[in-house]
């Protein structure tokens, strides 16, 4: 018996020997057979089949230009599938390895993003839901706590908050005319909620796992830039809801840098100054009569006559200015804090995200906005505005809607106690969710008329309410 045993330890020390002495980190590559047996890859394969292909089938239905982004969706998902193969096979790289890893995926978001550029589409919330939703599956990216990223299951909800501005405009837009256009946004954000945040969090909480035996992934040479310089980023961010040119106005470091959007430019570069000769006063044709080309020139949002110069940054540390911004669809105001408020002012179609608590939120003056915001501490308010959409995700105590014409409030379960309070204004509208977790927005129409009857000695004062014969 002890004979026995001897040789069985003497046979097992051996074998660790041989496998000591063998060891090679990048000789022993994962079998890309059995990377795609993965569980977390055959997992993946199975999320794609079942949310994918339904936002893909509502698509074909609907088909034209939300065929046309549902088709670089499904691109981007099979793509990160075939990320997730090589992650098996492959050891963690470096910030230019993971760039170039990743540049197939941010290819596919790159075209998704452009199909929101140009002429404005009838569709165009439906391309702005599905691209901007994209960002979520830069989730892959995570490489630490240091890396300027959420963890990947923060990231996944994260990105998504942004793309559910555009997705429930489509639900409200589309509920009572087209039931398609309803199940393809519902199915597009099942397939990030539950679905991609369910996956993450089984499979990846902490991060893509690389293979520690695998393959040394290195940049091509043919992507390599041939002055000692950094390589240039990539024309569209992978984290458009973090990575934005008007987060923050701190530099960009660690992942931050690799994906750091290149600018657009100065948005009033086309705009032509406007010399003595053209003033109305000193034209030769001015007359007492108001011809229609002088109110269509006056009309022009495109040359705001006193408009001042576009602003975005913290003031004393206390307060966020964010002014005469014009169509800019990504701005975000990052690292602020629940002592500090928000002052927006002439700002045209462009939206904002604060995706943390702040103390106090006021939209002045502002066309054509919408405002997505975590939580504030003391109110949220509107003041001389006119199409404004406001999507609460947290807790508001009060919002104050002063002088605008047209308002959408979007309010989450946790605002639905908070009080409203209006004067001088019309269209409000607020949006709460339904009774069923999944079921379709309630829109409630805030009265804007009202009947004053002088009773018992005193005014009662009561909303007017119109019934159709």
């Amino acid at each position: 018996m002890d004979e026995k045993l001897i040789q069985r330890l003497e046979s097992a020390v051996s074998r660790l020997e041989s496998l000591s002495a063998g060891f090679q980190p990048s000789a022993s590559p994962v079998d890309p057979s059995d990377a795609a047996r993965d569980p977390s890859v055959v997992a993946f394969a199975d999320l794609t089949d079942q949310y994918v292909a339904r936002v893909s089938r509502a698509a074909e239905v609907i088909g034209g230009k939300v065929l046309d982004v549902s088709k670089c969706l499904q691109e981007a998902f099979v793509v990160q599938k075939e990320l997730l193969i090589q992650l098996k096979q492959t050891q963690k790289p470096d910030l230019a390895g993971l760039a170039e890893f990743l540049k197939p995926l941010n290819e596919v978001i790159t075209k998704a993003a452009k199909l929101t550029e140009g002429r404005r589409s009838d569709f165009f919330n439906h391309l702005k839901a599905a691209a901007d939703s994209l960002s979520a599956l830069a989730w892959i990216a995570y490489a630490g706590k240091d890396c300027g990223m959420s963890m990947p299951i923060a990231h996944v909800e994260e990105s998504w908050q942004m793309a559910e501005f555009y997705c429930n405009k489509v639900l409200v837009e589309y509920r009572n005319k087209d039931p398609n256009h309803v199940e393809w946004a519902r199915a597009l954000k099942e397939l990030y909620l539950p679905g991609l945040r369910d996956y993450v969090k089984s499979y990846h909480p902490l991060g893509p796992v690389w293979s520690p035996t695998g393959k040394i992934f290195a940049p091509s040479k043919a992507s390599a830039p041939a002055a000692p310089a950094a390589p240039p980023p990539p024309s569209a961010s992978l984290f458009s809801s973090e990575l934005s040119q008007a987060s923050s106005s701190k530099p960009k470091s660690g992942m931050s840098a690799v994906f750091q959007q290149i600018s657009t430019g100065n948005v009033t570069s086309g705009l032509r100054k406007v010399t003595d000769d053209m003033k109305t006063k000193n034209r030769s044709d001015r007359s007492g009569v108001v011809a229609t080309i002088e109110k269509e020139s006056r009309a022009s949002p495109r040359v705001p006559s006193k408009a001042g110069p576009p602003k975005f940054e913290l003031q004393m540390g206390r307060k966020w200015v964010v002014e005469n911004q014009i169509e800019k669809k990504d701005l975000v105001i990052g690292d602020c804090d629940a002592k500090q408020s928000v002052y927006v002012y002439g700002c045209k179609n462009s939206v904002l995200q604060i995706p943390d608590k702040v103390n106090n939120i006021t939209i002045d003056k502002c066309t054509k906005i919408g405002v997505i915001f975590k939580d504030v501490v003391a109110a949220f308010e509107i003041v001389n505005s006119n199409g404004v959409e406001v999507q609460c995700q947290g807790a508001a105590p009060t919002i104050l809607v002063d002088n605008t014409s047209g308002c959408q409030l979007y309010l989450s379960k946790d605002s639905l106690q908070t009080s409203i309070t209006t004067a001088k204004s019309s269209e409000i509208n607020v949006l709460v969710p339904g009774a069923e977790p999944d079921g379709d927005w309630v829109e409630h129409s805030l009265p804007q008329q009202y009947i004053h009857l002088f009773k018992d000695g005193h005014f009662e004062t009561t909303p007017a309410s119109h019934s159709g014969g």
